[in-house]
C-alpha cells in the first residue's frame, strides 16, 4: 500500500498543512498527474476539491510537469524551473526529475485548494492555534 505525505496549501489563509494519506485514501492520488483534481474527502476535507501542484520522491527529486509518466528523466533546465535555480546568466544544466504522474515511489504530494467547502480548512483539520 502506498503512503504519501500531503502538503495542503490554503490560499485563503496562506497556511500550509502537512497530512498523511494511507491505504484507500492514498489510492485516490495514484495515477493522477500535476494539474488534476482530487476529492478532498481523501484528507478529511468533505466538500473540497484539491488540485495537485507537484511533489517529490524519496530522494528529493521533484515532479516536473513537462515529463510524461512517472519515470526519471534528465531535463535541460534554464532560469528558475522546477528543481533548479540559475547561478549566472545563460547557465543551463541537466537535472534528473520525476514525471508528472503520481506513483508508488512518490513520497510527498503538494496540493492546493481548488474549490472550497462550507467550513474553513482549519476547522476541519482541528487546528487549535486560535483556541490558545
Amino acid at each position: 500500500m502506498a503512503t504519501f505525505s500531503v502538503v495542503l496549501g490554503d490560499p485563503e489563509s496562506g497556511q500550509a498543512y502537512q497530512l498523511e494519506a494511507e491505504g484507500q485514501d492514498a489510492n485516490r492520488f495514484m495515477g493522477k498527474s500535476i494539474g488534476d483534481d482530487v476529492d478532498g474527502s481523501a484528507l478529511g476535507l468533505d466538500g473540497y476539491t484539491l488540485e495537485i501542484t507537484g511533489g517529490s520522491d524519496e530522494t528529493g527529486r521533484p515532479m516536473h510537469a513537462g515529463v510524461a509518466g512517472s519515470n526519471l528523466k534528465e531535463v535541460l533546465m534554464r532560469e528558475t524551473e522546477t528543481g533548479y535555480n540559475q547561478q549566472r546568466d545563460g547557465e543551463r544544466r541537466r537535472i534528473t526529475v520525476r514525471g508528472r504522474e503520481v506513483a508508488d515511489d512518490v513520497s510527498q504530494i503538494n496540493v492546493t485548494v481548488a474549490e472550497a467547502g462550507s467550513a474553513p480548512v482549519a476547522d476541519l483539520l482541528g487546528d487549535d492555534e486560535d483556541a490558545e
